[in-house]
């Protein structure tokens, strides 16, 4: 069976928090975690600024709860010290001493600046914000905050607006549930706190509505805050979930673009190559001179013929819809000409300002050229004429067909009655002519597209010793020591796969040309079977003959050329076609200084030796 190279593997991402990890995130907070595949941003080509933007993206649930932690860490430092400095400033207005509150405000103040200098320091290695931080931060809150209401009896300062706080926290921090529950334990904190001031003297009704009133307030808070939150968090997601599947499309489309034979190059008006796959690069450089995007076509003479291209077409705004021949080398290369096709985007919008490193405009045309070597262009242009001309030449063969057997069936008919001997030399010109007419039809149509054999598993020493025994029977050709054909074959049993009735023609044709061009002399021509290395079989024809002059090469396997003024031209052509139908190869190779020069050799795809050819082994 045909091996096939191993395809290119695609990069494993490292994954470094386990599911359950991720899992704990969703749970725990309105922001989910997202999947970390990130890290294959710092493999491609696109740039820092890029990879930096969908990072902010993909990660904006963690980063932004890390931010909002922050912040809250950050404000309540600040808070800490205003209340210290609130309660110094008016123990001196007032003449009094510093009471409980104030041991309390700064005690607050030094917990609170020393957990904000700490989660500052290891924010940058915290792999994930979890529950315990934050509820342990509000829980202090809650509990000192309420201490200083409770102590306070008569302050200017109300301590009891400080359990807004802990409870907005609370609501965008963690999930519904366990927000109203904070704002329920504060509300009851708050109302305990008004019935505690209302027994030592004070008017107890007003206190505990004005309690009442601001727990309603902070369960108005905490479910807001929620609502909010968990709608940024859903426009986060969704940013993120559309920024993945972008990121997934951008990378097919890279991977599709790669893969491509023909060469993609990206340009800008002013010349620079925003983008450009292997196969563009190899084209501007066969030797690896071309640097990787971006790069201005003018850094090299030898681009500037493309460049100029382009740029007449941005000042025209079309390009020819055929293309345009140019010439490019990179130093020191020998010229190479390509065909260069164009399409302009319109009006891409670019969400990025101009920078120095990253070139843009908010509204830019972009232009997209496919290059192609111009002699792979002229070769698949002249193989889609061949294909044409053999299409319209099936069908004149199949027109010829029918006059052609009623011109035999007349001449055999003639042979019948006795004829004078000039008359028999007519007959036996038509019946030649005829003969040749009805080999060129079915050449013709042989080697017509659209002829589809299917393989099959053939042992091709058993299938080539037949053959050569039939071939040498019919043009007369002893074989052993003596002959003019020397026939090499392996012991063993070779499975091939190809179709006999095609290998019959191919090695018949071959054999045919073979002796046709070599001398009179033993082994002459020579025949040889071998196994290669890896899954193939060769089969190899050499003659003695006069070498195949150099110009004749390249067009032995086209239709229609012969070096015989009675060939059809035809042969070899069909020989080529005929293996490619069964993924085998043709070629022709010479051998200066050999016997044997002139060898052609078939190189077929080896298979299992069928149970047939098994038997009589």
């Amino acid at each position: 069976m045909q091996r096939s190279p191993p395809r290119p593997g695609g990069r494993r991402v490292s994954r470094s928090r386990s599911r359950a990890e991720e899992e704990a995130d969703r749970d725990s907070a309105w922001f989910g975690s997202t999947v970390a595949f990130t890290e294959e941003l710092d493999e491609q080509d696109d740039g820092p600024f890029w990879a930096a933007r969908v990072r902010r993206l993909l990660h904006g649930g963690r980063a932004t709860q890390r931010r909002i932690y922050t912040t809250y860490l950050f404000a309540r430092a600040a808070l800490g010290l205003g209340l210290v400095g609130a309660q110094s400033l008016l123990s001196w207005l007032g003449g009094r001493s510093l009471g409980e509150v104030f041991w309390l405000a700064g005690i607050y103040a030094g917990q609170a600046s020393l957990r904000w200098w700490w989660w500052k320091r290891r924010a940058a290695q915290a792999q994930r914000l979890s529950a315990m931080h934050w509820w342990s931060t509000i829980g202090v809150d809650v509990l000192l905050f309420g201490a200083m209401h409770w102590l306070d009896t008569s302050s200017a300062l109300n301590y009891g607006a400080l359990l807004v706080l802990p409870v907005l926290m609370a609501g965008v921090l963690s999930s519904r549930l366990p927000a109203l529950a904070t704002a329920s334990a504060v509300t009851l904190l708050l109302l305990v706190t008004a019935f505690h001031k209302g027994l030592q003297g004070g008017d107890l009704p007003g206190l505990l509505s004005q309690a009442g009133l601001a727990g309603a307030g902070l369960f108005m808070i905490s479910l807001v805050s929620g609502q909010m939150t968990q709608r940024l968090a859903r426009e986060e997601q969704a940013a993120r979930d559309s920024l993945e599947l972008a990121f997934q499309q951008a990378e097919l489309n890279r991977l599709v673009i790669d893969e491509m034979s023909d060469g993609v190059l990206v340009v800008d008006r002013v010349g620079t190559v925003r983008a450009a796959n292997p196969a563009a690069r190899a084209l501007l450089s066969d030797q690896g001179h071309c640097p990787a995007p971006p790069f201005p076509l003018g850094q090299e003479p030898g681009w500037r013929p493309l460049k100029e291209a382009v740029q007449r077409a941005y000042a025209a705004g079309h390009w020819p819809l055929e293309g345009v021949d140019l010439s490019v080398a990179a130093a020191g290369e020998v010229p190479r000409s390509i065909r260069v096709r164009a399409r302009f985007t319109r009006g891409v919008r670019l969400t990025v300002e101009p920078s120095p490193g990253r070139p843009g405009s908010q509204q830019e045309v972009l232009a997209v050229l496919f290059v192609e070597e111009l002699r792979q262009v002229l070769a698949r242009q002249r193989q889609d004429r061949l294909v044409a001309m053999g299409r319209i030449s099936a069908g004149v063969a199949h027109e010829i067909r029918n006059p052609l057997a009623a011109v035999a069936q007349a001449n055999a008919l003639l042979q019948e009655d006795a004829l004078r001997a000039d008359q028999q030399r007519l007959v036996r010109i038509i019946a030649d002519n005829v003969e040749r007419l009805r080999r060129i039809v079915d050449d013709v149509l042989e080697a017509a597209p659209g002829g589809s054999t299917p393989s099959r598993s053939l042992d091709a020493v058993a299938e080539t010793g037949t053959i050569v025994s039939e071939w040498a029977h019919t043009v007369g050709l002893s074989l052993g020591g003596a002959s003019r054909l020397k026939v090499e074959l392996p012991a063993q049993a070779l499975g091939v796969s190809f179709d006999p009735d095609h290998l019959r023609r191919v090695l018949v044709n071959l054999l045919d040309n073979a002796l046709r061009h070599a001398s009179e002399q033993p082994g002459s021509v020579l025949l040889r079977l071998e196994a290669l290395e890896g899954d193939f079989v060769r089969l190899t024809v050499a003659n003695d003959g006069q070498p195949i002059p150099v110009e004749v090469e390249p067009h032995l396997f086209e239709p229609f050329h012969s070096t015989r003024s009675r060939g059809t031209g035809l042969g070899l052509y069909i020989c080529r076609e005929l293996c490619e139908r069964h993924g085998a190869l043709i070629d022709y190779v010479r051998l200066p200084g050999e016997r044997r020069c002139n060898q052609f050799m078939v190189v077929m795809r080896r298979d299992v030796v069928p149970d047939e050819a098994r038997l009589h082994l």
